[in-house]
Order: structure tokens, then sequence, then C-alpha cells
């Protein structure tokens, strides 16, 4: 048996802010258990929900030296197994305490997640599981590859364990003062160095934790080729170049036992690729009716369903709105972020509330049901690592609009006319005229030649972004750096 350990901050369905959970969550459940041990660890937060935490295990204790901090920091170890996956949490009030997994401190934030990365490493010999491989997520568990590297060394339980760092978004980092993080880890002066963690005269977790992992990948092959260059490089490109050849991209995939509308109560009407057309506009109809739309299954449904962040494109949005919703056309969106971004869209329901309907907030079910209703998903993101969303709507039958950056251009193939292929539309510059006449285009399509957008729906629907094809890639991955 190979074993495998899950570290991040984040996880479905105990915690989750973005992608990252989903991620943490499904990909162990696709990994073949006959041959791995797949085991996750996060931390232990008191807003993880009540139903979840009253049914955990508790395992044991210990205090461990932290840093330069005084005294000796409690580490407590819980446990709990979701579909046949097992969770471990790690424990400490102080840290972990709060109404969410992150505050609005990152130098706070960096001391916890330090102290999250040395506390996994102090666990695993406690609850004795031997990792092959720990699979490290994002900047919060990127510390990891730097401790097994120094302060655990000459530990000879990790003297076979390797690391891989997953970039799920190279823009967040972990970067503070030099000072704190000597304070926080201990760390001897020569680590603070420009090869290692030093980074414009500050210190990088996720630097360090790029610098020391023995395999880096991200989740998808064309982010994996953008971030070694300086515009998607976040000041980290130089360092992706050198360690280009331990670098890949897998492209992440969705839990299809989810997402499945042929079997999703959330939604008002379930189909599937043969029954599409007709459910597909029951499902338009009845969220009209909901959000106040006038109810008519021959408009065009755009939908946003994102976080309202410059990164998403939503300055082209704002550029273009006004000649997206013509009288054809309606424009939902759901999401938060930005309050210039939800501003705008509040503004444009008040201007055209026939048209644009503003769902300013996040809501589970609110998304299953637009995704189920809408006719295109548009997603002109300035940079995109995977992309969940685009997968989702192929999966519902929800037409994907996006710019050929990421993972949006590993999955969706763009519509050709003359040999009748593809499965969403795309465009390469970004900029807004060019957004707009690809949307235009897709309205075209959409009511002058109908039968060929029905075939493109239906290709979107049986391609297949499962989480089985991506978990074959990262155990042959596995095997290959275990063997090595």
């Amino acid at each position: 048996m190979k074993n495998i350990l899950f570290a991040a901050s984040e996880s479905v369905p105990f915690i989750k802010t973005g992608g990252l959970a989903d991620v943490v969550g499904a990909l162990p459940q696709y990994i073949d258990s006959g041959e791995y041990d797949v085991r996750v660890i996060m931390p232990y937060y008191t807003c993880i929900p009540e139903k979840f935490r009253n049914e955990f295990k508790y395992v044991t204790h210990f205090y461990m030296d932290y840093g330069m901090h005084p005294g000796n920091q409690h580490v407590g170890i819980m446990e709990y197994e979701y579909n046949g996956v097992k969770f471990y949490f790690v424990d400490n009030e102080h840290y972990f305490c709060g109404d969410t997994p992150y505050s609005s401190d990152l130098k706070w934030d960096i001391e916890r997640f330090t102290f999250f990365c040395k506390a996994v490493l102090a666990i695993l010999p406690v609850i004795g599981f031997r990792p092959d491989i720990i699979h490290c997520h994002d900047w919060q568990a990127s510390m990891i590859p730097v401790f097994l590297h120094s302060t655990f060394a000459t530990n000879p339980f990790y003297s076979s364990t390797k690391t891989v760092m997953t970039i799920h978004n190279l823009k967040f980092q972990g970067v503070w003062d030099v000072k704190a993080f000597k304070y926080n880890t201990g760390l001897p002066d020569y680590m603070f160095t420009p090869d290692k963690l030093e980074f414009h005269k500050d210190a990088n977790m996720l630097k360090g934790g790029l610098v020391y992992a023995d395999y880096i990948t991200t989740v998808s092959e064309t982010y994996a080729e953008e971030i070694k260059y300086p515009f998607y490089g976040e000041q980290l490109d130089g360092l992706l170049r050198a360690r280009s050849a331990s670098l890949r991209g897998i492209v992440n995939g969705i839990d299809y036992k989810v997402f499945d509308p042929s079997n999703d109560k959330q939604i008002f009407a379930e189909y599937n690729s043969k029954t599409f057309q007709k459910k597909k506009a029951i499902n338009k109809e009845k969220l009209q009716a909901e959000l106040g739309l006038p109810v008519d299954k021959n408009k065009y449904m755009i939908a946003i369903i994102s976080r309202l962040t410059d990164q998403k494109g939503l300055d082209l949005v704002n550029y273009a709105i006004e000649q997206i919703c013509d009288e054809f056309t309606q424009f939902v969106v759901i999401g938060t972020g930005d309050p210039r971004y939800e501003n705008m869209f509040r503004h444009y329901q008040w201007k055209y509330p026939e048209r644009v309907s503003a769902n300013i907030l996040y809501s589970d079910a609110l998304a299953h049901k637009l995704y189920a209703a809408a006719d295109a998903m548009l997603m002109p993101s300035l940079f995109e690592p995977c992309g969940l969303t685009q997968l989702i709507s192929l999966r519902y039958g929800t037409v994907p609009i996006v710019r050929e950056t990421g993972g949006l251009k590993d999955t969706v193939q763009p519509y050709n006319e003359f040999d009748g292929s593809g499965t969403g539309f795309s465009f390469a510059n970004y900029n807004g005229d060019e957004m707009l006449g690809v949307i235009n285009y897709s309205k075209h399509i959409y009511y002058n030649h109908r039968d060929q957008w029905d075939k493109m729906v239906k290709r979107g629907m049986e391609t297949d972004f499962s989480w089985n094809s991506s978990a074959r890639q990262y155990e042959g991955m596995y095997d290959w750096m275990i063997n090595w």
C-alpha cells in the first residue's frame, strides 16, 4: 500500500471558500483505494459545522515547540472518516478559533498556517502514518517541504517521504517580513536568501514550498506554461522556469455525484443529454419566475457564477454590459466580492429589471438552479488556473463563453461551424469588444442555428470531466515519484 497525505487549509464538506476545497475533498475519493491509502489533514476550525464536529473522534494531544514563541503549543488530533477517506484535524483553539477559516490579518494567518505546517509533521509519527508522499496544497501548506528539509531533516521517520506542491492560484503566496518568519520558524539565516525563502527583502511561504518540494503541479496544462512568464508568474516566473523540469499541469475534475442534472434534487426538472431541450426550458421558466424576471423560454439567458473580482474579467463585462443586455437577453449573476462589481450589477438590475438579476450572495441551491436554467455561462477571466464553473456548466448543458487562458483554454473547445465541432465559445485577447463579438456570435447560433446549438450542448454534456481521468494522472505521478 502506498501512503499519500493531503495537507490543506480547507476541504469540502467541512470548510469551503473556493475551488481548493472541492479538489481536496473530492480527489482522494477517486484515487484507487486498493493501491493507495490517501488521508487528509487540515486545521480544526471552530467554524466547522457542529454536525461534523460532534462526530469527530479525539485521538490524542501533545505539546510542540514553535519557532521562538515562548513555551510549548498545544497540538490536538481529531479524526473523522468521510466517504471512505480518513481526515485528521489539527486542534489548537488559539490559532483556529473564529467565524471564518482565514482572517483579514495576513501576518496572523501566516503565523497560524506556519504552525499548521510544523504540526502536520509532528503529528504523523504519533498517529503512525508514514507517508510516501505529502501532497501540499497552496501557500497555507507550503512550509511542509521547508520544514522537512530543515527542522525534520534528520528524523528517520521521514527518510523516504517526498513532497508535491500544488499551486491552485499563484496570486496568493503568504509574504511577510523575514523577522516574523524567523520568529515563527526558528530557521537559520541561510534559509532566508534569494535562492530559498527570501522574496524582495521579505520572506515568502509559497516560494519556500516551490524551492524545496520534490515536484510541483498546477491545475491545468496551459496554466503550468503561463506561470513561467512574467504576466502570469506573480514574480515567481524565474523560479518556475528554473524548476520547469519538475512542473506539470493536471486539470481538475468535478464530482459527478454532486453535479448530475439527471439526479439533482436542487433543480426544478431533472434531465440528461437526451431530454435537455424540454427540461432546460422548464428550469429556465421556473427560475425566471423565482427571480422576478419575465417568464419566456425564448430569452437567451447568460449566467455568471463567480467571485466578483478583477481576476474574473468583470471590467470587460462593465464595458460591454449595455450591449449584452438587449431585449432578447437575460443576464443572471450570483456572487459576492469587490463592492465596485457588486454595485455595478445592482445598478444594472435597477436600470433593466426585466433583463438583469443581480444575486449578490452565494447560494449553492440557487447556483444549481442557474446551471440548469441558463443557456450560456460567461467566464472572461484575466487568468484562470483551472476553473470549475465551466466544467459544471458543460455537465448541465450550459454553453461556456470563455477567454482562452489557463484551464478555460484546456477544457472548452471553441465551436467551429464548418466542421460542427466544439463545446463552447472562446476569445483570445483580454478585450471588451472581442468578448462582445463572441457573445453576439453565440446569440446568432442560438437563435438562427438551433440544431447546431443543441448538438454543441449534447457534446458538452457527454464530455468527461469527472475526477476519474485526473485521478489516474495523479496516480501515475505518485508511482513515478515513489520509485525514483
